[in-house]
């Protein structure tokens, strides 16, 4: 990946801060341009979906995340799950959502505690029965309760 320099904030002298802001959100675009036209990234409800193509496990893939400055991804409508199934076609592998068992078996919850406002469980899913505590999304978009110890793709939002 391409290394991007930061450089001073301070405006020369004479440019207004209005014209750095527009510098900025014109640079910031551009960049979003290139992540987009090189496969990295989508969008949907304001967030902004990217994944590097490699696996990890669902405490990695939560940690990679989190030092990435975003957190693994989890669709709240039918467009963020459509641009998280994005990856997931493109790379031919499952990914791990931000969604995990409550401490009733069978009943899931988001990772910071509140319960889901969209799903897109496969047919007859949950099953797990308290013994799969991640949740999966399928190549169809389609999800499904699953063991935490696979690897799966890397998905984060932003």
């Amino acid at each position: 990946m391409q290394q991007v320099t930061i450089t001073d904030p301070t405006p020369p002298v004479g440019i207004e801060n209005g014209d750095v802001i527009h510098q900025l959100e014109h640079r910031i675009s551009r960049l979003e341009g290139v992540l987009r036209l090189n496969k990295m990234i989508t969008e949907s409800g304001g967030k902004i979906f990217a994944s590097n193509g490699k696996s990890a496990d669902f405490k990695a893939t939560v940690e990679k995340c989190r030092e990435a400055g975003g957190s693994i991804a989890t669709p709240r409508s039918p467009g963020e799950n459509d641009a998280i199934l994005y990856f997931v076609k493109h790379f031919n592998s499952y990914a791990y959502l931000g969604i995990k068992q409550s401490l009733i078996p069978g009943k899931f919850q988001l990772l910071n505690g509140a319960q889901p406002s969209y799903t897109n469980w496969y047919s007859n899913e949950p099953s797990g029965k308290g013994e799969e505590e991640c949740v999966e999304m399928y190549t169809d978009g389609t999800w499904n309760d699953k063991k935490c110890n696979k690897n799966h793709l890397i998905v984060c939002q932003f």
